[in-house]
C-alpha cells in the first residue's frame, strides 16, 4: 500500500510568495482564461518567480475540460522553452492539462492510450518538476494523482491516474479565493464534502487517509454557509484548507459512485450542463441512502455524523441526520435537491437512462463503492436521484 502527497504544502494568506524560494532556470506558467489575469495573480506569479530569478514564459487560455490539442501543444511550447518548474494556476482545468503536458514534454511519444493505463506513467521529474495553484475550492488537483482531458472528436474523457503527476508543491493561498462568485463556492464546496465522505466510507480507505476525510467533513460543515455569505471572511479561507484536505484523502482511499454518477451524467443531457459539484450534491444523500443498506458503510456513515454532533439512538437516526444535513446545505445554498429541479427533461432523462447507468457502473470510482451496484440497481438509484426520492435504509 502507498500513501503520497506533494512534498511541500504552503498555506496561508500571501503564501503565493513562497514562489520565491524555487530555485531553477526556466519557469512555464500554464493557466486559463482571463480571470487569473483580470484578479492581478497570473502577474503577482511571474514576477515571485523571476525575483526567483528564473527566466518566465506562460501557456495561456487552458479552456474548462481541456483537449487533447490543448495539452499536445502546451507540451510543445515547454519542448521548444525547456523549462525546470511547470507551474499550474487556476482551476482544475489548467492544473490537470498542466499534468498531461508535463508527460508529453518528459516523453514527447507517449501516447494518451498509454497513459489511460491506471498508474502506468512513465518516471517523470526527468526534466522539470511541478507546482500546482488552486483558484477554486474544490478539486483539490493541487495534491491529487489524477487528472481529466477529453478527446472532443473522438467524445472520449481520458481519465489519467498516476502518482507521477502528484505535484511536488502545492500552494494553498486564501487569497486568491476571495473572487469566486457564490454559486461556484457552493458547487465546488459541496463537490469537497462528497471527496471527504466518499474517500471516508470507500473500500481502500486507511488510517492514513480516515482522519484527513473526518477533518475535511467537519470543516465543511462548519464553514461552507459562511464562505458562501462572505467572501472575506474566515469561513472563506478554512474552506480553501479543507477541500485540500479531502484532495490528500481521495487521491489514496479514492471515491465512489455519487462520482461515478456525476461523471456520466454532467454533459448527458440537451438541458444543460450539470456543473460537477451540483450534481455531487444533489447524488450524495440518495448515494448514502443506497449504500446504507450496506452494514459496513451504515456503521461509517454514522460515524460521521457523530463526528458532526449529529445524536439518534441507532446508526439509522445517526445516518439518517447526516443526509438531513446535506439537504439543509443544499437548501442554504440554493442547490436543486433533484434532477427534475435542476431542469433536466423527464423524457429525455427516461430515454438515455439505461446507456448512462451502464457507463456509471463502469466508471473508475464504482470499483471502490462500500456497496456494489449492477446496471439495474444504478438505474433505480438515479431515478432517485431524477426525482428526490428518498430510499429506504
Amino acid at each position: 500500500m502507498r500513501f503520497t502527497l506533494p512534498r511541500d504544502v504552503y498555506y496561508g494568506s500571501g503564501c503565493l510568495s513562497e514562489l520565491k524560494n524555487l530555485k531553477g532556470k526556466k519557469a512555464i506558467v500554464v493557466c486559463g482564461g482571463h480571470a487569473m489575469k483580470a484578479s492581478g495573480f497570473l502577474d503577482k506569479t511571474i514576477n515571485n518567480l523571476k525575483e526567483a530569478g528564473l527566466e518566465v514564459t506562460t501557456f495561456e487560455g487552458v479552456e474548462p475540460d481541456p483537449s487533447v490539442e490543448t495539452v499536445l501543444a502546451g507540451a510543445k511550447a515547454m519542448q521548444e522553452f525547456q523549462p525546470d518548474w511547470i507551474v499550474a494556476i487556476g482551476g482544475g482545468s489548467p492544473i490537470d492539462a498542466a499534468k498531461a503536458m508535463w508527460a508529453f514534454y518528459e516523453y514527447p511519444s507517449t501516447t494518451f492510450e498509454d497513459l489511460c493505463i491506471p498508474f502506468n506513467f512513465p518516471k517523470l521529474r526527468t526534466k522539470a518538476r511541478f507546482v500546482a495553484i488552486p483558484s477554486t475550492s474544490g478539486t483539490a488537483t493541487e495534491v491529487t494523482s489524477f487528472a481529466v482531458i477529453t478527446d472532443y472528436h473522438k467524445g472520449i474523457k481520458y481519465p489519467l491516474a498516476d502518482f507521477e503527476i502528484t505535484p511536488d508543491v502545492a500552494i494553498v493561498d486564501p487569497d486568491i479565493v476571495r473572487g469566486l462568485p457564490q454559486k461556484q463556492v457552493a458547487y465546488t464546496g459541496m463537490d469537497a464534502l462528497t471527496h471527504a465522505i466518499e474517500s471516508y466510507v470507500g473500500t481502500i480507505a486507511t488510517p492514513f487517509t480516515e482522519g484527513l476525510s473526518l477533518e475535511a467533513i467537519q470543516m465543511v460543515n462548519s464553514n461552507i454557509y459562511d464562505s458562501y455569505l462572505d467572501a472575506n471572511g474566515n469561513g472563506r479561507e478554512q474552506m480553501h484548507y479543507a477541500q485540500c484536505l479531502a484532495g490528500m484523502a481521495f487521491s489514496n482511499a479514492l471515491l465512489g459512485i455519487c462520482h461515478s454518477m456525476a461523471h456520466k451524467t454532467g454533459a448527458a443531457f440537451s438541458t444543460g450542463h450539470i456543473p460537477h459539484g451540483c450534481a455531487n450534491a444533489m447524488y450524495l444523500p440518495h448515494v448514502i441512502e443506497f449504500n446504507a443498506n450496506n452494514k459496513t458503510a451504515l456503521e461509517r456513515y454514522a460515524q460521521i455524523a457523530q463526528r458532526l454532533g449529529i445524536t439518534g439512538k441507532d446508526a439509522h437516526e445517526q445516518v439518517q441526520g447526516l443526509i438531513n444535513r446535506i439537504h439543509e446545505l443544499n437548501t442554504l445554498l440554493g442547490i436543486p435537491h433533484s434532477m427534475k429541479e435542476f431542469g433536466v427533461n423527464e423524457e429525455e432523462f427516461k430515454k438515455k437512462l439505461p446507456e448512462i447507468a451502464h457507463n456509471a457502473v463502469l466508471d473508475a470510482c464504482t470499483g471502490t463503492n462500500p456497496n456494489p451496484i449492477n446496471d439495474e440497481q444504478m438505474v433505480d438509484l438515479l431515478t432517485h436521484c431524477y426525482f428526490g426520492k428518498a430510499y429506504k435504509f
